[in-house]
């Protein structure tokens, strides 16, 4: 048969080769050694899910709501959320509105003057983050100022000493990165958790 003949099919086997080569390295080969290196770290590979007496309650990297009225005076408030109805991980985002949207600025106002009246305080007091989403919507965090507002509220509704609730506010407390990146925050699932420790549902009013 001529050469010219059989180079089709001399080029057909290449790529059939090359696409049996890459499907094994990239199908096979690659998942598996990504799968073995987040074995490594199980936890974090996972979703960094939070536990409680063996049960996932939620993850170190998303927030949660807290109930709206009186059922949620006795947890800690973390800040809004843009994310579909509130923390929807599958509608991660922000609410797109600019800071001279009329509709943002009535949102804010309304979310400074509950916080204030939840926590008996002059509106002027509330923090930034305690009136506005993150990007994401699901950041798990706020700042000190914010949790050391909540502290008299949830140590009243949960009869604990207010420097026992500072206290576990320390310990849910992360600095910079490295010393010097970002600011200081206080993750809210943690917190919440560690309170529940303290003081177990049956103190809660």
């Amino acid at each position: 048969m001529p050469a010219r003949a059989t180079a089709p099919l001399r080029l057909a086997g290449a790529c059939l080769r090359l696409l049996l080569a890459l499907t094994l390295l990239l199908g096979v080969a690659y998942p598996g050694v990504v799968l073995l290196a987040g074995r490594l770290v199980p936890e974090r590979a996972d979703g960094s899910p939070v536990r409680v007496d063996g049960a996932v309650v939620g993850s170190a990297l998303l927030g949660q709501a807290v109930p709206d009225g009186p059922d949620g005076d006795a947890w800690f408030h973390p800040r809004p959320s843009a994310a579909g109805d509130g923390y929807d991980p599958l509608a991660s985002g922000a609410s797109n509105l600019g800071p001279s949207s009329p509709e943002l600025l009535a949102l804010v106002e309304e979310r400074r003057a509950a916080v204030a009246a939840r926590e008996g305080v002059d509106p002027a007091a509330v923090p930034p983050e305690a009136v506005t989403a993150s990007a994401s919507g699901l950041d798990p965090h706020v700042s000190p100022e914010y949790a050391a507002l909540q502290v008299p509220r949830v140590a009243r509704e949960r009869g604990l000493p207010e420097a026992e609730v500072r206290a576990l506010v320390e310990g849910a407390s992360r600095g910079r990165a490295l010393g010097f990146v970002g600011e200081p925050v206080v993750d809210v699932l943690a917190l919440n958790v560690a309170l529940e420790d303290a003081a177990g549902p049956a103190a809660v009013r």
